[in-house]
């Protein structure tokens, strides 16, 4: 099957989840053409079946904001015809779905048509869809869709909620995970090894968006660092990060904070990790979480959006509610220091992951779904 997939290519989840599917497609022996304004950051080399087509967006005087979602459906039009694609799959609503139906608009005036599969990830609904300024175009993008998914029941429920769609039946396909790629044991101990193999090692991954609570990580941590001998490893980069750093200051933990930046492979990193911080506002799904707890890395979150679907509380982690840094610092300091149960579940976490988000299960509830709309 020949598939174009749209998404944002910049770090985060929904991202991440759109291109390791399209290259577990391409694996499965499909033709994947990724259509978007720049490679996507997970797909950095040479895979076959896999093609990059980039958006130009033209600069006029006239535009002072260009016009990005009309140059997207005209690069989609054109590559569904060159490479005569089957099937459109976009990540977020807007202003992805909302191009892709233009698209289609304009393929149905030269007598030609393609299925829209439109995968909602979060914060196209819970922030950007629920604005008054977009409510209504994202509504309108969903309700066009041939078919809609979302990566979590939560996310589901809030679409449903939030725009009250009575054309819009949403199918839950949450995000995957590649067992093989987060398995610990297939990964040196580089990290560990910088900052000492008797220190505990702290970790949060994100964007670093105000949604995510990254002031809460720090103060989480120092929690953890007053009793434990412990270090913070920020991963990723974003508005939120020199804020994080300061409070780390302030709160006297700079010196055992350490920031990496944005990282394309965070495997070989969660791979030397003890804990995984993620006390995010109401994350939709937790494509970090899941990829900690398939590397034996139990997570500290909060009991909000679709954390609860990914994190077992007091089996895989501790969930508690948001803002609650000081009940979350507490119980990642009991853990830490207490090997036993860290290690039963360290295992817990892994195999559950393994279970139930694993990548060839999943990538086949997509394909299923693609052949539904393009029968052969």
């Amino acid at each position: 099957m020949k598939i174009g997939i749209t998404c944002y290519p910049t770090y985060g989840g929904s991202g991440a989840l759109a291109t390791e599917l399209g290259i577990a497609l391409a694996d499965r022996g499909h033709e994947v053409h990724f259509i978007t304004y720049q490679q996507p950051f997970r797909l950095r080399s040479f895979r076959p079946r896999i093609f990059f087509h980039e958006v130009d967006v033209g600069r006029y005087p006239l535009f002072e904001y260009p016009p990005y979602d009309l140059a997207l459906a005209v690069r989609m039009h054109e590559v569904v015809l060159s490479h005569r694609l089957e099937l459109l799959h976009v990540h977020y609503a807007i202003p992805h779905a909302t191009s892709a139906w233009i698209a289609k608009e304009m393929l149905r005036r030269e007598g030609g048509d393609v299925p829209l599969v439109t995968t909602l990830h979060g914060t196209d609904i819970t922030i950007v869809g629920q604005d008054p300024s977009y409510q209504s175009i994202t509504r309108f993008s969903i309700e066009r869709s041939d078919r809609v998914t979302a990566v979590s029941e939560y996310l589901k429920a809030e679409t449903l909620r939030a725009f009250g769609c009575t054309g819009c039946a949403v199918e839950v396909i949450p995000n995957f995970v590649n067992p093989a790629i987060f398995d610990r044991a297939r990964y040196g101990t580089e990290l560990r090894d910088q900052v000492g193999p008797d220190r505990k090692i702290v970790m949060h991954v994100s964007n670093f968006r105000p949604v995510k609570r990254v002031l809460d990580v720090v103060r989480a941590f120092a929690r953890i660092a007053a009793t434990v001998d412990s270090v913070l490893v920020l991963v990723g980069d974003g508005p939120d990060r020199d804020a994080a750093e300061q409070e780390s200051a302030r709160l006297g933990v700079a010196d055992r904070t350490i920031s990496l930046g944005r990282i394309e492979k965070v495997a070989p990193l969660l791979a030397n990790a003890d804990l995984l911080l993620l006390p995010t506002d109401a994350e939709s799904f937790g494509l970090s979480a899941l990829e900690a707890l398939a590397s034996g890395v139990p997570v500290i979150g909060t009991a909000a959006g679709g954390l609860p679907e990914v994190v077992t509380h007091g089996e895989t982690g501790f969930l508690f509610p948001v803002g609650d840094h000081e009940a979350m610092g507490d119980a990642g300091a009991a853990l830490l220091s207490d090997p036993a149960r860290w290690a039963r579940m360290s295992a817990a976490a892994a195999a559950d992951a393994r279970a139930r988000y694993d990548e060839d299960r999943i990538v086949a509830r997509y394909e299923a779904l693609y052949r539904e709309m393009v029968p052969r």
